[in-house]
């Protein structure tokens, strides 16, 4: 019997380019937030529960304005990302100001998660397909009764053309895959804006570039590798008052070191986010259309 999916949000950034706490900023139609998409599409792609990565200061936010109209559809659960959240012989140097990057952030919840997990960032739409393709891996992997030589995992890949803003520049995984159709690296690229893809002169991208947003699909085999990467990066760069241990390199570090496989799951959905305040409206309209067409309720989590 395979074990019922846990969704695993990351959500503990203020989003300073954005102008505030984004998570629960207002986008729906009824005033949903992104993260009732997402919360919304794993319940009915099957996930049993969820649990937000969030830091302690946010937490009545989090429980009054987002999790409450959860309740009786899904468990909640939380886990605290701090920057005193290290290994055991690490302190936190002096001045250092934020937590240490996405791949820590998943790391704060190796006690927490037992179960076949999926990891979103808090501010992204991913689309139903995605949710879709993460329950079925999911499903296939906790049910699966051969062992294999490494495990395997899934990232949903984006077109690079479909995850981009028109208010400035992005950060994007570009991924490299083998024939097979599986991960073998991740590279991450910097202010990446929408005049430089497509086809023509001058153009750094092709627009066809799979691109990661970080949706994954993990087991709990994962934290073995994480937890040896995250005490190596702080022996390393630990010092250093703004390193970030990054998920995705994480994750191209165990494919390259053959510790693991990755699948890539292509998806055609247009990833969209709030990235800049002025994405919002875009982000808005888009929802509306996806509610018109009958993707979405006009009201997600009605009140009883």
């Amino acid at each position: 019997m395979s074990a019922t999916p846990t969704l695993l949000v990351l959500a503990a950034g203020m989003g300073s380019r954005y102008g505030g706490l984004k998570q629960v900023d207002p986008v729906g139609p009824s005033g949903e937030t992104i993260l009732d998409y997402a919360v919304f599409d794993a319940i009915r792609e099957g996930f049993g529960r969820v649990v937000f990565v969030i830091r302690k200061e946010f937490e009545e936010a989090f429980r009054t304005q987002v999790a409450a109209k959860y309740a009786g559809r899904i468990r909640v659960d939380y886990v605290f990302q701090s920057l005193e959240a290290l290994p055991s012989g690490f302190a936190v140097p002096a001045g250092r100001e934020k937590p240490w990057g996405t791949g820590h952030a998943v790391w704060c919840a190796r006690d927490a998660v037992a179960e076949p997990f999926a990891v979103i960032g808090a501010d992204d739409f991913f689309g139903r397909d995605a949710f879709r393709q993460l329950a079925a891996f999911l499903r296939d992997e906790s049910a699966a009764d051969v062992e294999e030589a490494a495990p395997n995992f899934a990232m949903i890949g984006y077109r690079l053309a479909n995850t981009l803003s028109e208010n400035g520049a992005v950060s994007r995984g570009v991924c490299a895959t083998g024939g097979d159709g599986y991960l073998t690296k991740v590279v991450e690229h910097t202010g990446i804006r929408r005049e430089e893809v497509g086809a023509g002169a001058g153009k750094k991208y092709s627009s066809e570039e799979t691109v990661s947003m970080n949706c994954w699909a993990f087991t709990a085999a994962f934290f073995t590798g994480l937890n040896e990467q995250f005490e190596a990066f702080l022996e390393a760069r630990g010092g250093e008052l703004k390193s970030e241990f990054y998920l995705p390199e994480a994750v191209s570090e165990q494919v390259a070191q053959g510790l693991v496989t990755v699948e890539v799951r292509p998806t055609s959905a247009s990833w969209f986010g709030v990235t800049y305040r002025e994405d919002k409206p875009r982000v808005q309209a888009a929802l509306a259309e996806l509610v018109a067409r009958g993707e979405y309720p006009a009201q997600l989590f009605p009140v009883a």
